[in-house]
């Protein structure tokens, strides 16, 4: 299903022109009754590291792969104004208002919110929403993504998402990841995220990458599935995370974290994500 749209959006990238005052279309796109595939799920949890007993929540990351298919729908299309290759994934944020079943019949809405003035381009913002068969939300996350462009003085400022100067005391390491080759591959077929940069290192290199680099919804989602392990959360969760630079494949990441705060680190300390657990509610 989601073959036609990243062609398309290839096709289409070449002839957009991105700059923050554009128009754009904000009408969502939904999915309704959607529901887990089992196998899937399965295959998704262990990838990513998540518990996969059978009484187990649902991934937190999890109601944003359900949605993928209907950003993609809008990023592709020639309304939408950014263009899709080499569009680079900056930040999420999650709030979820209780743990997802399984089970669980979830209606899914996508939209693009807003585009904003970033220092290397224009970011645009996109929210995906999961609803209960009540109509309440339960899960929602916000995402930024990032075309790259030259950008006039006045743009020439930090990002559009304003986050203040980070700390720049290391985090205690907590593990150590080897990752292989093909964790982009393995990603891309259980997600549907196919981007070339992720795939091989000859097609990463001719989108200016030295070699093939992971996605970074599963670096964030590898690091949620390691804090569920030491900090399991009952109740509403909310998390915000920054993709800083690349992590190339094969490669090896460390897992640093303390208090709410968590990050993905080289080992020689080039940090690759930063995350926060922010207060529920």
């Amino acid at each position: 299903m989601l073959a036609p749209q990243l062609l398309r959006g290839a096709l289409l990238s070449p002839f957009k022109r991105p700059r923050p005052d554009a128009p754009l279309d904000t009408t969502p796109r939904t999915r309704p009754a959607a529901r887990p595939d089992p196998r899937h799920l399965t295959t998704y949890a262990d990838l990513c590291g998540y518990d996969n007993a059978p009484d187990a929540a649902l991934p937190l990351t999890y109601p944003h792969i359900l949605g993928f298919p209907l950003a993609m729908g809008i990023m592709s299309t020639p309304a939408f104004p950014l263009p899709l290759l080499g569009l680079v994934h900056t930040s999420i944020e999650i709030a979820q208002e209780r743990p997802l079943r399984p089970t669980e019949e979830l209606e899914i809405g996508v939209h693009a919110a807003k585009l904003s003035p970033h220092r290397r381009g224009t970011e645009a913002t996109v929210v995906t929403e999961a609803r209960a068969t009540d109509g309440t939300t339960v899960w929602t996350s916000t995402s930024t993504y990032l075309a790259r462009h030259k950008t006039s003085s006045r743009n020439n400022t930090p990002q559009a998402t304003g986050s203040a100067p980070a700390d720049t005391t290391p985090l205690p390491a907590r593990a150590e990841w080897q990752l292989p080759p093909d964790l982009g591959r393995r990603y891309a077929a259980a997600t549907g995220d196919r981007n070339p940069i992720h795939l091989y290192a000859l097609t990463a290199r001719a989108l200016g990458f030295p070699r093939a680099i992971a996605h970074g919804m599963w670096t964030f989602a590898r690091c949620l599935a390691e804090r569920r392990r030491e900090h399991d959360t009952p109740g509403p969760v909310h998390v915000r995370a920054e993709f800083k630079a690349p992590v190339l494949l094969p490669g090896t990441v460390v897992y640093a974290a303390e208090g709410p705060a968590f990050e993905l680190r080289s080992p020689t300390g080039a940090v690759h994500l930063t995350g926060t657990v922010l207060p529920a509610g």
